[in-house]
C-alpha cells in the first residue's frame, strides 16, 4: 500500500520534473516549457522506507514522458547522478527525489510487478486518522507473465542503466527496459506492463523484462 499525505511540496513534483527534463536527450520541449502531470502509478517498497512513483506528464509537443521517480529520506551514497533534485515536505521534511532508473529499489518493485503481475499500490490518504482509499489516476495489466525466472527476489544488483529511450536497465538477472516517450509503436518481448488512462484507452506499453 502507498499512504499519501496531505502535504505541500516545494518545489513541487512537476517544477522539479521542468527543471531537469531539458537535460534529458529524449525530451522535445524546450528549457521553460510548462509541464503538466498526465497521470501516475506507484509501487510498494516492501521496507517501507522509499516512495516509489512513475509520473506520466507532456510538455508543449503534445508528447507523453515516463518518468519513474524515487523518494529518498536521506542522500543515496554513490547516486548523486540519479538525483533530481530535493523538495520540501510538509509531512516529512526533505525528500531527495531520484530518477529511479538507476536505484535498485526501482528496478525490484518493477521487476515484481512484470514477473508477477503484481500490480500498482493501493493508495490510502490519511483523513481525520484514519486511512482513505484513493482512486488511482490510471490502471496497469502484465502481459506474458513468465514465472520460470521469477525469484522470491528478482534483483539484488543494477550493474548497469543506459538512460536513453527507452531506458535499458541490466541488472543481475533480468534485462529492464522502460519506454521513455509512449507510444503505440512498441512491440516489446518478454514480460510487459501496461497502462492505459483517461484520454488513453488503448493499453501503451510501459515497461518489460526479459531474462539476461
Amino acid at each position: 500500500m502507498a499512504l499519501i499525505h496531505k502535504a505541500t511540496l516545494s518545489p513541487t513534483k512537476v517544477e522539479l520534473l521542468a527543471a531537469w527534463l531539458p537535460s534529458r536527450s529524449w525530451y522535445a520541449g524546450g528549457a521553460g516549457t510548462p509541464v503538466e502531470r498526465v497521470a501516475s502509478y506507484r509501487f510498494d517498497d516492501p521496507e517501507g522506507e522509499v516512495g516509489i512513483e512513475t509520473l506520466l506528464v507532456t510538455a508543449g509537443a503534445g508528447l507523453t514522458y515516463q518518468v519513474p521517480l524515487t523518494y529518498h529520506g536521506a542522500p543515496v551514497e554513490g547516486a548523486e547522478e540519479w538525483l533530481i533534485g530535493t523538495m520540501e515536505h510538509s509531512t516529512l521534511g526533505t525528500r531527495w527525489v531520484y530518477d529511479a532508473t538507476g536505484d535498485p529499489v526501482y528496478a525490484e518493485a518493477l521487476a515484481q510487478a512484470l514477473l508477477t503481475g503484481s500490480g500498482q499500490a493501493q493508495e490510502f490518504m490519511e483523513v481525520d486518522g484514519h486511512l482513505e482509499p484513493r482512486q488511482p489516476s490510471m490502471a496497469i495489466t502484465t502481459s506474458n507473465i513468465s514465472t520460470d525466472f521469477a525469484e522470491h527476489r528478482a534483483v539484488t544488483s543494477i550493474l548497469s542503466t543506459d538512460p536513453s529511450d527507452p531506458s535499458v536497465i541490466e541488472t543481475d538477472k533480468l534485462t529492464l527496459t522502460v519506454p521513455r516517450v509512449l507510444n503505440h509503436a512498441v512491440s516489446p518481448p518478454g514480460a510487459v506492463l501496461f497502462g492505459t488512462w483517461p484520454g488513453q484507452p488503448a493499453s501503451i506499453a510501459l515497461a518489460f523484462a526479459n531474462p539476461r
